[in-house]
């Protein structure tokens, strides 16, 4: 009978109230690298610079347009969204 092999893993931790990053909060080597891309954007121009970007290369600004934008779009107190247009000729 070969004997009974102890497990690695401890039964300490496991998930705990308030433990770990709070939900939707970025691990420090995400938000660096975020950082340099912001400041990389700045340094290339800003909106004048994605304004070109999209002229010239409208597939890959519009991927990360899609990136960006939120997944789901909703309305005051998460109704409908609600808009309105107004044309005026003058």
């Amino acid at each position: 009978m070969e004997p009974e092999k102890k497990s690695n893993i401890s039964n300490r931790g496991g998930p705990r109230p308030g433990a770990g990053r709070p939900k939707g909060s970025l691990d420090k080597g995400n938000a660096l690298i975020r950082e340099m891309v912001a400041e990389a954007l700045n340094r290339a121009g800003g909106v004048d610079y994605l304004a070109r970007v999209a002229e010239s290369h409208p597939a890959p600004f519009l991927g990360l347009v899609g990136k960006v934008l939120p997944i789901q779009v909703t309305g005051e107190d998460g109704g409908a969204v609600q808009h309105s247009i107004r044309v005026t000729f003058g």
